[in-house]
């Protein structure tokens, strides 16, 4: 799994480990007979010594770990520079800081015992008779009286690596791995030596923790590196958590996000707020597209259906009953507009708002709804906003339109114009007026119409000017706007015919 001055390598973790044969070659070339892996390094390099923070135990009845009195396994960690266990793109400030310094030594001896060592199964491989008995025969030695082994593991020079191996070695004299387990850190820190060393019973611990408590965001990138390294089964809770199921799961939870805010939430407001800034971070803008999109169309289906029922009841019944629940498609149709302005803001200020203008362009049944609904007197008491909030909606479509922010087709500009207008129209007298220092609600809808009429062919600006004369007030000098429009008409209808242009 490892390899000097490489990444973490996986290997198979069913049977002797694909590590034995580059870093635990074992050999009899010591004189006494004992077990011991050859080494490549200069004797002058060799220093038995044993780590700070694990001191030599010289006595002990149950032979515990760096029990030098009653190990059948003296352990050296050689200690190299150039091994590590990822490939990180922090490497260089890594290496320069106190936590990865290296030791001043070349290796570190610690006494073991074969009996916990054969809990991970890259240990139990090397210790296992048919190693020995290769061994020996090699060697020429078939004495079977009992022998000390001496083994050899390489491990990354810097005092984090050699601390984490000696805590991973320890762990296998422990009967509860789980209690020396007390934070994300020190699974993560641990789980790659488990993994090395084939400890399965840590790796377990190591994945159980890991998949019961919350990370931070370097701690999944550490996770992540670390999953393609674990079997199927230990990864499978891990890889739930971090990788979705489906891949609309993020317009899925938007849209889920958008119906909850205005449909469901008791806080309306916040939660609408709240919903706002996810659309503006999200880094997909075809995904808010699509939700956007979808909201849009369910709500102004909820609309027109409203207006529809109660433009045209089909039910019969005593006064009350017709009453009531004509207020109700009324209050009905209020909320679901209050709704479509939100979505049409949001869809406004994140430049996605081609399919609402064209789908809004597409609304002559609706709007004779809207015609017939404001012509009875009724609205007024049970939703008196109403013209203001439908206003509102054609005001910011037309507005972007206008802008240029999107970018409309010439039939998608005309039929806006053409099938909003009779509502501006009707509406106007139901708008009551704003401060001086404010434009009223209408009269920035009239002039973001006569704008988008001057973009339109002579022809089609001519029939929908002619409708536009309401728009004149009782003094000529509070409707500029529609003095400069039909200025504008003139001034390009008196102009010679420009033959040349069509040769």
């Amino acid at each position: 799994m490892t390899t000097r001055g490489g990444a973490l390598k996986k290997k198979q973790r069913v049977g002797s480990s694909g590590r034995l044969s580059n870093l635990a070659v074992v050999d009899s070339s010591f004189t006494d007979g004992t077990l011991a892996e050859a080494s490549h390094k200069p004797p002058s390099l060799r220093r038995a010594s044993s780590h700070p923070f694990f001191p030599i135990i010289v006595s002990s009845c149950d032979g515990g770990f760096n029990d030098a009195t009653t190990a059948d396994v003296i352990l050296r960690l050689i200690l190299d520079q150039q091994y590590s266990y990822f490939e990180s793109p922090d490497a260089s400030s890594d290496a320069t800081s106190p936590a990865t310094t290296a030791v001043d030594q070349s290796e570190i001896q610690i006494y073991l015992h074969s009996r916990a060592l054969r809990r991970s199964k890259y240990f139990a491989a090397l210790l296992s008779d048919r190693w020995q008995q290769q061994n020996e025969s090699s060697s020429g030695d078939t004495e079977s009286s009992a022998k000390v082994f001496r083994l050899s593991l390489t491990v990354p020079a810097n005092t984090d690596s050699i601390d984490h191996h000696l805590t991973a070695l320890q762990l296998l004299y422990s009967d509860d791995l789980l209690s020396s387990i007390d934070s994300v850190s020190t699974a993560i820190d641990l789980l790659p030596v488990a993994l090395e060393l084939l400890f399965e019973d840590c790796i377990k611990a190591c994945v159980k923790f890991l998949e019961a408590v919350p990370w931070t965001e370097d701690e999944e990138r550490k996770i992540l590196n670390l999953i393609p390294f674990l079997s199927n089964e230990e990864k499978k809770e891990l890889i739930a958590r971090v990788s979705p199921v489906k891949n609309d799961s993020s317009e899925e939870m938007l849209h889920g996000l958008i119906v909850s805010a205005i449909h469901n939430h008791p806080n309306m407001a916040f939660a609408k707020a709240f919903v706002a800034k996810l659309l503006r971070d999200f880094s997909s803008k075809e995904s808010a597209r699509t939700v956007l999109d979808k909201a849009f169309e369910k709500s102004l289906r909820l609309v027109k259906q409203s207006l529809e029922e109660y433009s045209s009841p089909d039910f019969r019944g005593d006064h009350n009953e017709t009453e009531a629940i004509q207020r109700l498609n009324l209050h009905k149709a209020m909320t679901n507009l209050k709704h479509l302005l939100w979505l049409v803001e949001r869809m406004i200020e994140l430049r996605v708002a081609d399919t609402a203008v064209k789908a809004w362009s597409e609304q002559a049944s609706f709007t004779s709804d809207l015609q017939r609904a404001f012509r009875d007197d009724a609205w007024r008491n049970i939703v008196p906003s109403l013209p203001a909030v439908v206003l509102r909606c054609t005001s910011r479509l037309a507005n972007a339109v206008a802008a240029g922010s999107i970018l409309a087709t010439r039939q998608v500009r005309l039929k806006l114009v053409r099938d909003w207008l009779p509502v501006l129209i009707i509406c106007k007298d139901s708008i009551p007026l704003m401060g001086p220092n404010h434009k009223p609600l209408y009269m920035e809808l009239e002039e973001t119409f006569l704008r988008i009429i001057s973009t339109l062919p002579m022809s089609d600006a001519q029939d929908l000017l002619q409708q536009c004369l309401s728009f004149s007030t009782r003094n000529i000098d509070d409707c500029p706007h529609l003095v400069d429009a039909f200025t504008t008409w003139f001034r390009r209808a008196n102009r010679p015919p420009q033959t040349d242009f069509c040769e």
